[in-house]
């Protein structure tokens, strides 16, 4: 899984596709899993952080599986175009990656189960590029909305460098951003919600890359060791 380095150009706000004040489609209500309203209001004290780790198809089903997650949607997040269609996104254009936005109960799980799933089944080590599937509507990111998330985001990912470097293997090219430095989630078309529940035969790009991300406190690096990690576009 671990090794390609093909990248793709990032577009600017200058030369970005112009999009649109609207959204042009519609989304469902709620999610054709978990039953939870796909874009809120949900229960009090619920935390999303966002997640991009190549097609969303795979990362979302990857999500909605997890323990304590209330919600899960497909979406479009860290670009410039305003209310992108999937074509729009497909050219790399709209400087947008496809992303999951993840909602769940801080008091069942936490940021740390999500990383480890997020850093475990794809490749962080691709600049633009999950497989077969290149551009930086691919690239692997991580926005927080939260301190928390932030702290477990970086301490993960130096855990999970020490491991990609103890097995030969490259350096992360994950970004790693704040939310409001992403700018909006605009959610994705009815079609992609929970695509691989629909289609359950469908295009799936994920699963475990074989190494081990590690969580605790016991295990995850002291603040002090933590580093700004390295973003790519």
């Amino acid at each position: 899984m671990f090794g390609f380095r093909a990248a793709a150009p990032m577009p600017t706000a200058e030369n970005a596709l112009p999009g649109r004040d609207h959204r042009v489609f519609a989304v469902p209500a709620r999610h054709e899993v978990l039953g939870t309203p796909l874009e809120g209001p949900w229960p009090d004290g619920t935390e999303v952080i966002y997640v991009a780790m190549g097609c969303f198809w795979g990362a979302e089903r990857i999500m909605w599986r997890l323990p304590g997650v209330v919600t899960t949607a497909a979406g479009y997040l860290g670009g410039f175009t305003p209310n992108p269609t999937y074509e729009e996104t497909c050219t790399g254009r709209t400087g947008h990656t496809e992303a999951v936005l993840v909602a769940y109960d801080p008091a069942v799980t936490g940021p740390e189960a999500i990383l480890k799933a997020f850093w475990e089944n794809h490749d962080p080590t691709t600049a633009n590029r999950q497989g077969n599937d290149v551009g930086t509507q691919y690239r692997s990111a991580i926005y927080w909305t939260t301190p928390e998330q932030e702290q477990a985001t970086r301490a993960t990912a130096v855990a999970f460098q020490r491991e990609l470097d103890r097995h030969g293997y490259g350096t992360i090219s994950t970004e790693l951003a704040g939310a409001e430095q992403a700018g909006p989630f605009w959610y994705a078309e009815d079609y992609h919600q929970q695509y691989l529940h629909k289609n359950p035969g469908g295009y799936c790009n994920h699963g475990p890359n074989g190494l081990t991300c590690p969580t605790g406190v016991a295990q995850l690096p002291a603040q002090a060791d933590i580093e700004p990690p390295r973003t790519s576009y």
